[in-house]
């Protein structure tokens, strides 16, 4: 495909996938943070589907030779900076994608966000680029480096590559895992909303009894 070609793909690829977050409200940010502080999992439910359908798809590529990941280190720099990226989306109020939506639409906490990501960024590959920590061609080389605090590298290929299974397995058995949270999270829904209809709704044809007390009008 030319370089034309994968430029237009992508704009309406793009254009498809913003229409549906605008639209639906989606946000990662929220799928987390509603489902802990307000017990609401309707963006939850809709980011299980979407890793469920991702990792079978992703794994199937790589199983037939045609996945392209990416390979970094997992280590302890990646778990503070997912920390800290966290605490940032929740006091944004939304995760990078509705970022971008909600700046779209006008507003403009949202375009602060997204302008400090981009200065975020840019801090990023300075530091990175003077080796600040880790250093990068030391420690991250895809294998385990407990002295540099580095796990080695970490998705379906490397395990494909090391046991010999089709990465496809791995992602089957994650996305079996995400939909038992699913299945657990929708079961917990219909548990909940069950006792509030029974009581808004009066029993079927049960006549309504005057006690004693009441005084029929005239």
């Amino acid at each position: 495909m030319s370089i034309l070609g994968e430029c237009l793909v992508a704009f309406v690829f793009g254009s498809v996938v913003g229409l549906l977050v605008q639209r639906s409200r989606f946000c990662n940010t929220a799928a987390l943070r509603d489902a802990m502080l307000f017990k609401s999992y309707r963006n939850t439910k809709a980011l299980l589907v979407a890793m469920m359908i991702l990792t079978i798809g992703f794994t199937g590529f790589i199983s037939i030779g045609e996945g392209n990941p990416m390979h970094f280190d997992v280590g302890l720099n990646q778990m503070v900076g997912l920390f800290l990226f966290g605490i940032g989306m929740v006091l944004a109020g939304a995760c990078t994608v509705s970022t971008w939506v909600k700046s779209g639409e006008g507003n403009v906490g949202a375009m602060w966000a997204l302008l400090f990501t981009f200065v975020g960024m840019f801090l990023f590959s300075l530091f990175w680029s003077v080796n600040y920590w880790p250093p990068a061609p030391a420690s991250m080389t895809g294998e385990p480096n407990l002295e540099a605090l580095q796990l080695g590298f970490a998705n379906a290929e490397t395990l494909q590559e090391k046991f010999g299974i089709p990465a496809v397995v791995f992602g089957i058995i994650q996305a079996s895992v995400l939909f038992a949270i699913y299945r657990a999270i929708v079961r917990r829904e219909r548990a909940t909303q069950a006792p509030q209809k029974s009581a808004v709704q009066p029993a079927a044809g049960k006549p309504a009894t005057m006690t004693g007390d009441e005084v029929p009008a005239e």
